[in-house]
């Protein structure tokens, strides 16, 4: 493995970024056709943040956070530290003291293929982090790994300067080429789902806004009354 540190990678817009974020996972994720989603392992250490930025990838040895060291150098107002190891890991290689560091830096938040820990001291400070895991099992700093290479988390591929969109839904990746489309379609999800909202609440049913009524007879759905169920299990 070529241990490397690339300094200078291209970013998203970080105020487009941002404004994926505001639309969160489940929206953009539905709005790009159901990409990008890194999978329900990766959970927030803390409920009720919700972020978007530029991705700082890292790759580490597992049970080793040196390279989360030299990533910090490497981050900018806007990322969001992105953490793959080699190999499958728990262990908590990520804490209060990385995260002092990294929001002077003005990093929005982290996400882990391995383990978070100093929970606490994070919903604290209001630093989001999401992980596989939470763990106090720390970690050693002996072996070199590489800074803004492309990192695979949770099936998916996650190349620097990509965009990261994490909340209580969990965590995504939009490719940074795809931003601009990633708008345009979030956001003509969110109105539709604006109209929808608004007619249910005046009583409307998604069987009929949807057009699900007509086809239910081709899904083989029946009704009938109790007492015609009844006579019908006999």
């Amino acid at each position: 493995m070529r241990t490397v540190v690339v300094t200078d990678p291209p970013r998203a817009d970080v105020g487009d970024a941002e404004r994926l974020g505001g639309y969160g996972v489940a929206t953009v994720h539905e709005a790009l056709g159901r990409v990008g989603y890194l999978g329900p392992e990766f959970r927030p250490a803390w409920p009720g943040a919700r972020i978007g930025g530029t991705a700082v990838t890292v790759l580490c040895w597992p049970g080793d956070n040196l390279m989360i060291h030299v990533a910090v150098e490497q981050c900018r107002p806007g990322d969001v530290l992105v953490v793959a190891t080699n190999s499958p890991s728990t262990d908590g290689l990520f804490g209060e003291l990385f995260a002092t560091a990294l929001a002077k830096r003005g990093v929005r938040g982290v996400v882990l293929a391995s383990g978070v820990r100093d929970v606490a001291e994070l919903r604290e400070m209001g630093f989001p982090a999401w992980s596989r895991a939470v763990s106090a099992q720390g970690s050693v700093k002996a072996t070199a790994g590489s800074v803004n290479v492309p990192v695979v988390l949770g099936g998916q591929t996650v190349h620097p300067g990509d965009v990261i969109v994490a909340d209580d839904d969990g965590v995504m990746v939009v490719a940074r080429a795809d931003v601009p489309r990633a708008l345009t379609a979030a956001q003509a999800r969110t109105d539709k789902e604006a109209a929808s909202r608004a007619a249910f609440e005046q009583g409307e049913l998604g069987l009929d806004r949807y057009g699900l009524r007509d086809k239910l007879n081709d899904f083989g759905i029946e009704y009938v009354s109790y007492d015609e169920y009844v006579k019908g299990e006999r």
